[in-house]
């Protein structure tokens, strides 16, 4: 009977053990939750600022590269072609 009193006092003391685990890490998760929402509140504030300062620059225009006239045949040039090269259909 000694045993089985050790026992249950055991588990219950680890049960309450874990129990005061569990809100202590629920704590330091919204502490952290906390921390990083005023840090990402005051780095928005500071990008707004930055962004109100400096008006955006215009982006440069872009080149755009001439398209290669393609040089277009009828098909049974492109078949004879495709004789020439030894390609049977």
């Amino acid at each position: 009977m000694e045993k089985s009193n050790k026992h249950e006092a055991s588990a219950q003391f680890a049960k309450l053990q874990r129990a005061n685990d569990a809100k202590k890490a629920a704590s330091d998760y919204e502490t952290a939750a906390v921390a990083l929402r005023a840090k990402t509140e005051r780095l928005k504030a500071l990008r707004l600022e930055r962004d109100a300062a400096a008006p955006p620059q215009q982006p440069a225009p872009v080149k755009r590269k001439a398209k290669k006239k393609v040089q277009s045949g009828t098909f049974s040039e492109w078949l004879d072609g495709q004789d020439k090269e030894g390609r049977h259909s």
